[in-house]
């Protein structure tokens, strides 16, 4: 029996803002979409936080005996500036600032994504297919939408005919908006007088003569519409109809309300049976933006070179400070936030580590299964990770008093006990144990500390109680703690 069988997840549904008890379309198989990044600069932290929060997803389907395609596709084409029908596409402009190959702006950008993902330990999409590479199946997809009477072409271009579509559907059904509303508040922009109303949206535009990107179609040498490529490729890789897709808040719309509406007018059908959108990330309480300062890059964490931040931190402390906040919460980034993760992850490790030395008794004080259905239920509350890591910590407080001898543990509840902190904390959120290599370090800093502990030791049996605060503050100065324990006395760093 696959763990999932016995377990209740809810899911945050955004079509009809409620959770819901989540039920795959195929027994024991599920299919998951994710709008990935548009390559044309380096991944913002926001994008990665949205990616963090799918990647736990991904990690608890899978942990639970799931079968999880997960499709994540990079967009190399189509995304014109400000998410607009006119415009510049965001790619050839920075291929023309920088005097390079479109392409060359894709591969650099996609490979800085790629990197920044493996730093932060996430696990690899099923397939992550690219705008470019599906341009055929846009083109059909357009067709079919033509054919069905819910778009037309004019000079070249193919627009989706919002009015149209919404005499028999609702535009609007995911972000709460009525088309009403959105007539009452648009007004006409130069360069859209093609369509017939503004609302309508761009499925292929025709290209100018100085734009790079360019394909055939039968309606003109163009490039297709942002959204389009979405529809076409999730429904192509996971079928017409699929379990859950997933984004950052802002796509909701008008992103995700035009593919639901491509989709209905292809197909007939809503794609999705679960939309879920990660909340946005701010940094000090204010918008992250390049033009005000209040800005960091994802590498500049890891190295510390960002006057927002008073030390670098390694990946894993990044991970779990984010995680620390639900995936639909705003997300405040700050220097002591990650000050203070700083400290609660290393906790977790040196208890995590310790977890061998346990000693077991004949008798359990403490209801390991109990602790252990909590875990679960956090996870299964819509991907709670909050709540998650706070168990973890009341684990970890277990760990301390069965160290202590306050409590006690038997054998079998130890083997429950190990196995699930280190599957939820390593298989599930997706933690790795940087401690092993900044808190050990080298053999010279090793024996070292060593030295000065043992310093220390005969300093205090001689009463010379100065000398042993020195040597211990005097470390905590450079970043490395003294704990001092039953069976002597140990070292981190920070």
């Amino acid at each position: 029996m696959q763990l999932y069988q016995n377990q209740n997840i809810k899911i945050y549904n955004s079509l009809t803002g409620e959770k819901e008890q989540f039920k795959s379309i195929h027994e024991g198989s599920v299919g998951m979409y994710v709008c990935g990044p548009t390559v044309y600069s380096n991944v913002h932290l926001g994008n990665v936080r949205t990616f963090m929060s799918f990647d736990v997803i991904f990690r608890y389907l899978k942990y639970l005996g799931y079968k999880v395609r997960y499709v994540r596709n990079i967009t190399d084409a189509g995304h014109l500036e400000n998410d607009a029908d006119v415009g510049e596409d965001r790619i050839a402009k920075k291929a023309r600032l920088e005097e390079i190959e479109p392409m060359e702006v894709v591969q650099r950008y996609t490979v800085d994504f790629h990197n920044i993902l493996n730093t932060f330990n996430f696990l690899p999409p099923s397939i992550e297919p690219t705008a470019t590479g599906h341009i055929i199946e846009q083109i059909e997809l357009i067709k079919t939408i033509i054919d069905n009477g819910f778009a037309y072409e004019v000079n070249g271009s193919v627009y989706f005919d919002v009015h149209k579509y919404n005499e028999s559907n609702e535009y609007g059904i995911l972000s709460k908006r009525k088309l009403e509303d959105l007539i009452h508040n648009t007004r006409e922009l130069d360069g859209q007088s093609d369509k017939k109303n503004p609302q309508d949206f761009a499925l292929w535009k025709k290209a100018e003569p100085a734009h790079i990107m360019r394909w055939p179609s039968p309606w003109s040498d163009g490039f297709p519409g942002w959204h389009l490529e979405c529809t076409a490729m999730s429904t192509k890789y996971l079928g017409e109809h699929f379990d859950i897709h997933g984004g950052g808040m802002d796509l909701k719309f008008p992103h995700h309300e035009c593919e639901i509406a491509q989709n209905q007018a292809a197909k007939g059908k809503s794609p999705v049976n679960y939309w879920m959108h990660a909340n946005m990330l701010i940094m000090n309480g204010k918008k992250m933006a390049k033009s005000t300062g209040n800005f960091i890059l994802p590498n500049e964490i890891f190295t510390g070179d960002n006057p927002h931040i008073t030390k670098a931190f390694t990946p894993s402390v990044a991970r779990f400070f984010m995680l620390q906040a639900h995936y639909r919460s705003v997300l405040d980034f700050t220097n002591d936030g990650l000050l203070a993760s700083e400290k609660g992850y290393n906790r977790l490790m040196e208890a995590v580590k310790s977890l061998s030395e346990l000693k077991t008794s004949d008798k359990s004080s403490i209801d390991i299964n109990a602790w252990q259905q909590k875990c679960f239920e956090a996870m299964n509350d819509d991907f709670n990770t909050p709540i998650l890591i706070a168990n973890l910590f009341e684990a970890v407080k277990y760990i301390n008093q069965i160290k202590d001898g306050t409590v006690t543990i038997t054998k079998e509840d130890l083997e429950t006990l190990t196995k699930t902190i280190n599957d939820f904390t390593f298989d599930i959120l997706g933690l790795k144990d940087d401690t092993i290599q900044t808190n050990t370090g080298t053999d010279k800093l090793s024996g070292t500390v060593e030295l000065l502990i043992k310093l220390r030791q005969e300093a205090r049996a001689n009463k010379d109680f100065a000398l042993s605060d020195k040597i211990r503050d005097e470390l905590a100065e450079v970043g490395i703690k003294l704990k001092d324990g039953k069976d002597g006395t140990t070292f981190t760093t920070n």
